[in-house]
């Protein structure tokens, strides 16, 4: 059996299901990052970026660089690969941990975690490490799946008052909540 040929499948299977709209709630990437006041010269960083669903779309919208951040150097091979094929050279890929962000401190505009926190190891680190490379009036949009009550769904989830609790307790003040809408929920963040 070619092994090679089964990487390939299941990679597409991934790239597939990463780059669906329906996974975000059906709302599209552009809609999602209209919620956050960006400017043209802001620099963005995209946590666990995956297939770029959010980077490409949020380069188009600046001047300044999109860090995509991934600890999968496939998943990079395919961002910047989407990135050439649109013909963009704001973006810099970044093979990395969530849970220690290869950036300085106060060097980021808006942090954006696009259905990714539930799989950080430890969420508060995750939210210090973000808070950490973030400006002074930095933004965070923290997109997640909403932890049901029944335990039937096997897919990790956060429940939205456990994020908030965690966004508070690591010094951020959540200046827009959206509800759960299909599962997903969006708190929108300030420093």
């Amino acid at each position: 059996m070619n092994h090679d040929s089964n990487d390939k499948k299941h990679l597409a299977k991934v790239v597939e299901y990463l780059d669906n709209p329906e996974k975000r709630g059906g709302l599209p990437p552009e809609q999602l990052l209209d919620m956050v006041p960006i400017n043209k010269k802001d620099t963005i960083l995209d946590l666990g970026a995956g297939t770029g669903y959010m980077t490409i779309p949020a380069a188009k919208l600046v001047d300044g660089l999109v860090y995509a951040l991934d600890k999968e150097p496939e998943m990079l091979q395919i961002i910047a690969s989407k990135a050439r094929q649109e013909g963009m050279e704001n973006i810099k890929t970044m093979e990395g941990d969530m849970e220690e962000i290869p950036l300085s401190d106060n060097t980021i505009d808006v942090v954006i975690a696009s259905l990714v926190l539930h799989e950080a190891k430890d969420v508060s680190q995750v939210l210090q490490q973000t808070k950490r490379v973030l400006k002074s009036d930095g933004k965070f949009i923290c997109i997640e799946l909403e932890k049901e009550t029944d335990a039937s769904n096997k897919h990790p989830r956060i429940h939205s008052s456990f994020m908030e609790k965690e966004m508070n307790a690591a010094g951020f003040k959540i200046m827009e909540k959206h509800p759960a809408s299909d599962g997903i929920y969006i708190l929108l963040a300030e420093k």
